[in-house]
């Protein structure tokens, strides 16, 4: 009865035999055959004496698993190699979808086994120091198989939400210009100056280090064996080491050691989840002049996020002179056709780019169609699509305001609608509809502010 094969999806790591794991070597040397992309063949040579080989080149990815497989069909231990880690844009998950697609699964008798090696993130990394000590993500600049927009809003969400990133395949001889969007993407929410590492073949006879800031990075020396590391707002460059802190200067005196005001240790901070929301309440009873809107950009969190703060104060702990009360989301549309009795209105809508138009309407204009709520007069015409709206807030601020703010699925503000006052005040009819419908569409209680003179 011939003996089931076995496929060993090997990650050789950097490319210095040192760097190699143990159990690396050691699947190497169980395989009959050994399978990878030439130069990785070349990382191993003095291991394969003795061994059948196979070598394939760039983008013959398919074939190698192919060939992985139908040896181990045979009965043969076949080692498929590659640098890094071959579960981070390495062989193991195509070879998997092969094998999954071809009916194989994990109590087959042909076992497969994934040999993890240290990755070019984590190599690199280590030969400028500690950038990735706080939270990082990789993203591949390579478009031969993403497509160049998906690759750009991942660029844009890591840049937005600081993390180091590192960038893999930024460079080869045909696509010179991905770097550069790269670059322009990540200086949209980067200082010029963040801290850049770009490391050639790490760990190779031809490394190559330079550190340089973002605004120089694409005019650099970078090709496919480089992996360029990109700091986030904190990662400094101090005696030629590249440091991301772990956060400890938040909670700790660097010079004493000891907690630092309104922290302790072992606990969240107080700017953690449980305690960020009254900071929220504690910024806006600090800075009453200050709007929703400019605390949401303070606190670089999404509109809803500082409504929700505002709407879970207390009479201890009050959000300033601001309310705020999320209405039922069943009842959407029933708010909508009821709004319409609110009399003079100041209907608000901000552009992505930062544009704010306010125009005065009759509520009795707006008008719903289609999933299209628009407002039409002799004016002017506005048009908003009501399907992107995903929640809708009243919002009061001390006796002056009174309103909702309709966000959308990303939790910022798709348009406002703030009922208007005169030199006597807001019509009192008016103000008893919003206070009605406040009540009759969200949770059934309200804390009020404390007014001020």
């Amino acid at each position: 009865m011939k003996k089931a094969g076995k496929i060993l999806l090997v990650g050789i790591g950097p490319g210095a035999h040192e760097h190699m794991t143990a159990r690396a070597r050691q699947a190497i040397a169980e395989a009959d055959l050994v399978i990878g992309y030439s130069t990785y063949i070349k990382l191993v040579q003095d291991l394969l004496d003795g061994k059948e080989v196979i070598k394939k080149g760039m983008t013959e990815e398919l074939d190698r698993s192919i060939e992985a497989y139908e040896h181990a069909k045979q009965g043969k231990i076949v080692a498929m190699v590659s640098s890094g880690d071959i579960g981070v844009y390495g062989m193991a998950g195509p070879t998997y979808e092969l094998l999954l697609d071809s009916g194989w699964t994990p109590d087959d008798p042909i076992q497969v086994e994934v040999v993890p090696g240290s990755t070019a993130l984590s190599s690199c990394a280590s030969l400028v120091g500690a950038p990735l000590t706080h939270d990082f993500c990789s993203i591949s600049l390579s478009d031969l198989l993403t497509p160049w927009p998906v690759i750009a809003r991942r660029l844009e969400s890591a840049a937005r939400g600081d993390f180091v990133v590192a960038l893999y395949n930024p460079k080869s001889g045909r696509r010179t210009q991905h770097i550069v969007e790269a670059q322009t993407i990540l200086l949209r929410h980067r200082s010029p100056d963040t801290p850049v590492a770009i490391v050639k073949s790490g760990y190779r006879a031809r490394q190559h280090i330079q550190l340089v800031r973002l605004a120089e990075m694409a005019d650099c020396d970078i090709g496919m064996l480089t992996t360029v590391l990109v700091g986030n707002s904190s990662t400094f460059v101090r005696a030629g080491l590249m440091v991301t802190p772990r956060g400890y200067a938040n909670k700790y005196d660097a010079m004493t050691g000891e907690t630092r005001a309104g922290e302790q240790a072992g606990r969240s901070l107080s700017m953690g989840l449980e305690g960020w929301k009254a900071c929220v309440r504690q910024y806006l009873r600090d800075t009453p002049k200050v709007t929703l809107q400019q605390a949401a950009a303070y606190f670089a969190q999404p509109l809803a996020e500082i409504l929700d703060a505002v709407s879970q104060s207390t009479p201890g702990d009050q959000a300033g002179l601001f309310c705020a009360q999320r209405a039922i989301p069943d009842s959407h549309d029933r708010l909508l056709e009821s709004l319409q009795a609110w009399g003079k209105l100041r209907a608000v809508v901000r552009s992505e780019a930062g544009a704010v138009a306010e125009l005065l309407i009759n509520a009795a204009d707006l008008q719903s169609k289609n999933g299209w709520v628009s407002i039409v007069n002799n004016a002017f015409h506005l048009h908003i699509d009501w399907r992107k709206m995903q929640q809708i807030w009243f919002v009061s601020r001390d006796d002056q305001t009174y309103g909702i703010q309709v966000l959308d699925q990303h939790g910022d503000a798709l348009f406002n609608l703030w009922l208007v006052a005169d030199e006597a005040g807001f019509d009192s009819t008016a103000l008893q509809h919003y206070r009605n419908d406040r009540a009759q569409f969200s949770a059934p209680t309200v804390l009020e502010p404390t007014h001020h003179d």
